[in-house]
């Protein structure tokens, strides 16, 4: 039997886990595995915490068939739709978001990719925006991208782009039959190679075993990932996972830590489906994750940020940028 201790104070001298530790951990006591997780993260990160905020800059119509995905125009789903926002509505959107304290806002495009336009319309108002405003630090979630636009977007200001693998390898096709894995790590390893921050990670609770979770977590780390958000599936009606239970707190909190255990010194982030654990996300912090997203998600409602704050804040986070 894995003594989780044990392994939490060999991690702390930088040992690598493996997979066959990291199997054993989903049989762990989970308070114990929590409690050592969080250990870790205090070690690596200290009390920072790297909050961030999305703004969903074009909805729906997507061409993709993504099992979880309410902005496929594969699932008849009831979400709005619309087109690349326009650029001065973009604008007062996100210095509302920079004004009220949130310093990191990324934005989130539906579509495989976004077309050269849109692309540039979007390049065209992150430079004056990061010109203007020295301290603002804008992501973006484009999907698929070419490093021609990773090296554009670099020299506009973007300083992180996110594109999830989502799950394993083994199981993506599950999910996803339109593009594949291998465009996905494509596209992470241009980012990389542009030497720009790579957020990249998952959402659970597609059917997906821990086997699966934990190929993710050991992809991720063997990229150097550092931002790597946990998403819980909100199962949409229309989607094909509509039925879809509804993960546990207490199994929510085991992804975390094991990830934890995995990728040491990364911000491991709560992003969709935080509302769904009941607690705004003080366990899931409790073992282990250090950020979140803030604000509302694509499709769906988020927290209040004053609630979010005072929760960060009572567990003695301090936000980063």
């Amino acid at each position: 039997m894995l003594d989780v201790v044990e392994l939490k104070n060999k991690v702390l001298n930088n040992y690598i886990v493996t997979r066959e530790d990291a199997l054993e951990l989903v049989n762990a006591d989970l308070n114990e595995l929590a409690k050592q997780a969080n250990e870790i993260r205090k070690h690596f990160c200290g009390n920072s915490f790297d909050a961030c905020t999305i703004i969903n800059v074009k909805s729906g119509k997507c061409s993709e068939n993504c099992i979880f995905c309410a902005q496929s125009i594969h699932h008849d789903t009831d979400i709005d739709i619309y087109p690349l926002i326009d650029a001065d509505e973009l604008k007062r959107k996100t210095l509302m978001l920079y004004d009220s304290g949130l310093k990191r806002i990324s934005y989130v495009a539906s579509g495989k990719s976004v077309s050269d336009n849109e692309f540039i319309e979007l390049f065209n108002l992150i430079k004056e925006l990061t010109d203007e405003y020295g301290d603002i630090n804008l992501c973006v979630s484009l999907g698929i991208l070419d490093d021609k636009q990773i090296r554009m977007l670099k020299k506009a200001g973007v300083d992180r782009i996110h594109n999830n693998l989502e799950s394993s390898e083994d199981y993506f096709t599950e999910i996803c039959t339109t593009h594949s894995y291998s465009d996905k790590l494509k596209t992470l390893d241009m980012i990389d190679c542009e030497n720009v921050m790579v957020c990249s990670g998952g959402i659970f609770g597609l059917g997906e075993t821990f086997e699966d979770r934990i190929d993710l977590a050991i992809e991720l780390r063997q990229r150097s990932v550092k931002s790597i958000p946990i998403n819980v599936l909100n199962p949409i009606n229309g989607t094909p996972v509509e039925n879809n239970e509804i993960l546990s707190n207490d199994e929510v909190s085991r992804i975390i830590a094991i990830f934890r255990f995995i990728n040491p010194d990364s911000y491991i982030r709560l992003a969709g489906g935080r509302l769904l654990l009941g607690d705004n996300g003080r366990k899931a912090f409790q073992s282990g994750a250090n950020a979140a997203i803030l604000g509302d998600m694509l499709t769906t409602d988020g927290l209040k940020l004053d609630d979010d704050l005072k929760l960060l804040d009572e567990l003695g986070f301090k936000i980063v940028y």
